[in-house]
């Protein structure tokens, strides 16, 4: 079971919700909208998926990496690496 499903529903809204976002910013390319008025519809963009990337970040801190942990000294050393990688792309996108 994903450490989000819990809040599964929550993150489909906000995601539907950022989809919309990413169809009227091509909306707004496509009408000519000035430059700087798309890189704040952008900026928005990014900010909605990096609040959702945090969210599963920590979702899968507590549930997925805690559960490991519990179950072998060796699991848990392995979901933290995982999660350390996840973390690494994060900062550098």
């Amino acid at each position: 079971m994903a450490g989000y499903s819990g809040t599964k529903e929550d993150y489909l809204k906000r995601l539907r919700r950022i989809e919309g976002q990413v169809r009227g910013i091509a909306r707004m390319v496509d009408e000519d909208t000035y430059c700087i008025d798309v890189l704040t519809q952008i900026s928005a963009v990014t900010k909605a998926l990096q609040s959702v990337s945090i969210g599963l970040v920590e979702d899968h801190l507590g549930h997925c990496v805690v559960d490991a942990a519990k179950s072998s000294h060796e699991e848990g050393k392995e979901k933290v690496s995982e999660a350390a990688e996840a973390i690494a792309r994060l900062v550098r996108s």
